[in-house]
């Protein structure tokens, strides 16, 4: 790595989700992260450094992936430890990954108190979706940003790191000026389909959060 890059402002940032949900092909797409990925061996997680260069300089998140570790159970303590923001990542053909967002979410402010953190509904290219926006309502409720992604379509790749690199830096004015470098898509995302996932997240984000006991 050059002289350059040792220098950045660097963070960790957690990847937690259900095993299946996506974590891994996304945190792949970025071409330099699965380049210089380094393998943690005593907690079995890979972590995969993505820069992004942003007007105000380049920044470099160390973004910690379990590499299937999460199939064991809870993750140890070592792997929060120093987060100083997260991803929670959930499948939207998988109600089940939907359904588990608010233990990852609980494990994870356990150790890391008061830290960015973004929810991430992934796979939205398949016409498959089973979780529409107006019944993914977990971040609303714990003030948390949300975003539709798509790993294999590049879609949105960029929104949830320029959004912690905000907060992290505290400016809200943050840009990329630069696209990272992604690897070329795997599917095409259909315009219709995106428009219309869209419309839909806007329209749910401005109806009034339904009055439910549950955690959901």
């Amino acid at each position: 790595m050059t002289q350059e890059g040792q220098d950045l402002p660097t963070f960790k940032c957690v990847l937690v989700g259900d095993g299946g949900c996506g974590k891994t092909t996304f945190v792949k797409r970025h071409m330099t992260g699965e380049f210089e990925k380094r393998y943690v061996s005593t907690l079995g997680v890979e972590v995969h450094p993505l820069i992004f260069h942003t007007n105000r300089g380049a920044i470099r998140f160390n973004v910690w992936d379990t590499a299937g570790q999460e199939k064991f159970g809870c993750l140890r303590d070592g792997y929060y430890i120093q987060g100083q923001c997260a991803l929670i990542m959930f499948d939207v053909t998988s109600r089940v990954t939907y359904k588990n967002v608010p233990t990852w979410h609980r494990d994870l402010v356990r150790i890391c108190e008061n830290i960015p953190i973004v929810l991430c509904g992934n796979k939205v290219d398949s016409k498959n979706r089973k979780l529409m926006a107006q019944s993914i309502v977990f971040h609303r409720k714990k003030n948390l940003q949300y975003y539709d992604i798509s790993a294999k379509s590049n879609y949105n790749f960029e929104k949830p790191f320029l959004w912690l690199a905000s907060k992290l830096v505290g400016d809200p004015n943050l840009e990329f000026v630069a696209m990272p470098a992604l690897l070329p898509p795997e599917v095409k995302m259909d315009k219709d389909w995106q428009a219309q996932i869209e419309r839909d997240l806007k329209e749910a984000q401005a109806t009034a959060l339904p009055d439910e006991k549950e955690d959901i």
